[in-house]
């Protein structure tokens, strides 16, 4: 039996999930307690990564697909590489921003088809930024109460700006940078380095360290709905979704037409 789905019904609910996730997520940052731990990687998790995975579940579950999300339980591929549509969530994405209190981090909520995004939310919570996309309503953007504006595919074919992680900026990034002499370079934290490129703020977002697919999945999706790429390096071939390993290889963001 096939799967029906409606792409702007499944966006609609998707931009709930992650407002309401802000808001679980807000209550802990302006706590005097954010219950860190350290997970096994070494990386960071805290009370808010948790209440926003069970807002997050409890809203998308309801659609019937399957749900990947960082902080759910291991789902192996064997249960997971048949599943034609499905969710893919980090429920805090830059949990480090997190934690100094810069703003920078974001909730993401991708839906996945045969290892493609087809549509994406990201939400900052403090900054009151939320984005969207799909491929049958383009890309979108809301800063608070304000009025939403379309993000247009403002591709340049001069690099004059290179956003790069605020947390992660590797030596081999830094090399990557080094080939636009006199190139202007933002740091941002977690998936709004994509909305930059989005944004045309920046013409390339490259990434060489290691992250995993729910970080890059909703800020992809809302770079594709607006005709954008990311694109695996050495080979430019797309990034995928639901591999075997879930770690992603190096990417560049970057508009089309861009070089």
């Amino acid at each position: 039996m096939k799967t029906e789905i409606k792409i702007k019904e499944l966006t609609s609910l998707a931009k709930k999930a992650s407002l309401e996730a802000g808001k679980a997520i807000l209550e802990i940052y302006n706590s005097s307690d954010f219950g860190v731990e350290m997970k096994g990687d070494n990386s960071p998790l805290t009370k808010a990564d948790q209440a926003a995975h069970k807002v997050i579940v409890g809203s998308l579950e309801k659609t019937s697909l399957p749900i990947l999300s960082e902080e759910g339980r291991d789902i192996s591929y064997e249960e997971r590489k048949n599943w034609g549509y499905f969710w893919m969530v980090d429920p805090l994405d830059g949990t480090k921003e997190f934690i100094k209190k810069n703003g920078e981090f974001t909730v993401n909520i991708a839906l996945i088809h045969h290892g493609r995004p087809i549509l994406g939310v990201v939400y900052a919570p403090v900054l009151e930024w939320l984005y969207w996309g799909n491929e049958k309503e383009g890309a979108w953007k809301q800063e608070g109460k304000k009025q939403v504006t379309q993000l247009k595919n403002q591709h340049s074919i001069e690099v004059k700006t290179i956003v790069a992680s605020r947390s992660h900026l590797s030596k081999e990034t830094q090399e990557f940078i080094d080939q636009y002499p006199g190139v202007e370079v933002i740091s941002m934290g977690s998936s709004l380095k994509f909305m930059l490129v989005a944004e045309g703020k920046a013409q390339i977002y490259p990434r060489i360290a290691p992250t995993m697919e729910w970080d890059t999945a909703a800020a992809h999706g809302v770079v594709l709905s607006m005709g954008g790429e990311v694109l695996q390096l050495p080979s430019h071939e797309p990034l995928i979704y639901n591999k075997e390993n879930l770690l992603n290889p190096s990417f560049v963001t970057l508009l089309n037409n861009t070089n």
